[in-house]
């Protein structure tokens, strides 16, 4: 009994302490959505001293939430998901292109031109973005959506993504259609696309949210801030003098929210385009 005992007390205190460990890392969260559905002045009042009235929603109130909208922070939302979106719809359509002829077609240097294009995405933003504003400028897109998208367009890691699970296919479906007569592009379409779907969602879900999360580049590349996106609109929640504190917690839960609610239902299609791609965890 004694044996049996031992791993289950075990397992018991393993649950226990992952229960809290988790229960820890939950609670600041749990506070700061708590705290988006209270008066601003009353927030840190039972914090200060310490009270656990402060992980409940007294006096409850929806100001935070009028007021994000009242200071056109709708208008904002709509800003990011269309810059999202677009980045998301060509990012598929170049990055899938690029993917495609990496793993179809022999041409000079393809391997280091392949390289190349996988390190750019592991550069630090911070190293190109000077290099980018100059471009961008010389260009007349300062202050301008396609700014924030075009730039966005291209990724080392989604052209990664599509040239391996390209390169699965049986080059066998390809040349086969090439004999029907059917184009390369059309070929892509009806028979690569189709098979990809996991690929497509997991580079799409990566373009959004990485554009989603963009503070520094819309930051230079607005600098009349006109068109605001989400993550420089939060900035505007923090006064000089004062903080809308309430505002500030609604505006990280729905800027947190949105990406959730698109990740959560394609979560498997998410996951089963990475593995499949041959990033394995």
């Amino acid at each position: 009994m004694k044996h049996l005992s031992t791993p289950l007390a075990r397992k018991i205190a393993l649950y226990v302490a992952l229960t809290l460990t988790a229960f820890l890392f939950v609670l600041p969260l749990w506070w700061a959505i708590i705290s988006s559905f209270r008066p601003n002045d009353a927030i840190f009042r039972d914090l200060f001293p310490f009270s656990l009235r402060a992980f409940l929603p007294e006096p409850f109130s929806l100001d935070a939430y009028v007021g994000i909208f009242q200071r056109g922070f709708g208008g904002i939302i709509w800003n990011t998901l269309l810059v999202s979106g677009l980045t998301m719809i060509f990012g598929l359509v170049v990055n899938g292109l690029a993917g495609f002829a990496f793993a179809i077609f022999d041409f000079p240097a393809k391997n280091t031109i392949l390289a190349v294009i996988v390190v750019s995405f592991m550069l630090p933003f911070e190293a190109i973005a000077m290099p980018l504003y100059g471009v961008v400028q010389q260009l007349g897109w300062i202050d301008r959506v396609a700014a924030l998208v075009v730039p966005s367009i291209a990724n080392g890691l989604a052209v990664f993504l599509f040239y391996q699970f390209f390169r699965q296919v049986p080059k066998d479906y390809y040349e086969a259609a090439r004999l029907e007569g059917a184009s390369p592009l059309r070929i892509l379409w009806s028979v690569y696309v189709p098979l990809s779907m996991p690929t497509c969602i997991s580079a799409g879900l990566m373009l959004f949210i990485f554009q989603w999360e963009a503070f520094l580049w819309p930051l230079l590349a607005m600098p009349a801030q006109e068109f605001k996106v989400i993550q420089v609109g939060m900035a505007s929640f923090q006064e000089q003098y004062t903080t809308a504190w309430n505002e500030l917690f609604g505006v990280a839960v729905i800027t947190a929210l949105i990406p959730i609610v698109l990740l959560l239902p394609l979560q498997r299609y998410y996951v089963q385009g990475l593995a499949g791609s041959g990033l394995k965890g």
